[in-house]
């Protein structure tokens, strides 16, 4: 009798105050829910303009920081971070500048994915936040999953969440906690990528 493993999909997240590390909780509660996945969660340093600021090795709390061949190992990807002027955080930019060996090789190519993002102003820049995520991966071959609305909390949300990926208003003092139909979204997206994995993986 053959048995088959578990399939790992990659949570990447950059948060600065802890809601975009909550989501990334979430998403892999939902990822975690699918019978043969597993979620693993990683995230990336800092960057400074300071030339002498350096991050620790091993972050304080929280995930341990990306390495390249999660990329490799992943069967699928979740993308996070805070909204920074409607992109996504310059960290998670820097990281993704420096996969051009990822791109030439096709290593995501064909995987699939998707994007989600938290900010402190209920209009600030979420939905282009999650578009400019989605740019790199595109360049990369992957195959990207939004939130239909068949998932009825994107009719009665009134504190985050997208057909382009989950979200989280989160207040300008990160004081807004993260209500049950964001993450019942989060959670969906979660499930919706690590089943689109199983399924790409039987074609």
């Amino acid at each position: 009798m053959t048995t088959t493993s578990n399939i790992t999909l990659l949570v990447l997240y950059y948060s600065r105050h802890g809601a975009t590390r909550k989501l990334a909780e979430f998403i892999a509660q939902g990822i975690e829910s699918v019978p043969g996945c597993d979620a693993r969660l990683r995230t990336v340093p800092a960057i400074s303009t300071v030339t002498e600021a350096t991050e620790p090795e091993v972050p304080r709390e929280g995930a341990p920081y990306v390495e390249l061949r999660d990329l490799e190992e992943c069967a699928g990807l979740a993308l996070g971070s805070p909204t920074r002027f409607g992109n996504m955080a310059s960290a998670m930019k820097y990281f993704w500048d420096g996969t051009s060996a990822q791109w030439v090789s096709g290593t995501l190519a064909g995987k699939p994915a998707c994007v989600f993002t938290s900010t402190g102003s209920i209009h600030g820049g979420q939905e282009a936040t999650l578009l400019s995520m989605m740019i790199p991966l595109l360049h990369h071959g992957m195959l990207l999953l939004g939130l239909p609305y068949t998932q009825p909390e994107l009719m009665t949300t009134a504190s985050g969440g997208t057909p382009y990926g989950a979200s989280h208003w989160a207040g300008l003092n990160n004081n807004h906690p993260i209500t049950e139909d964001t993450k019942a979204l989060t959670v969906a997206l979660g499930r919706r990528l690590a089943q689109t994995a199983l399924k790409l993986r039987e074609v």
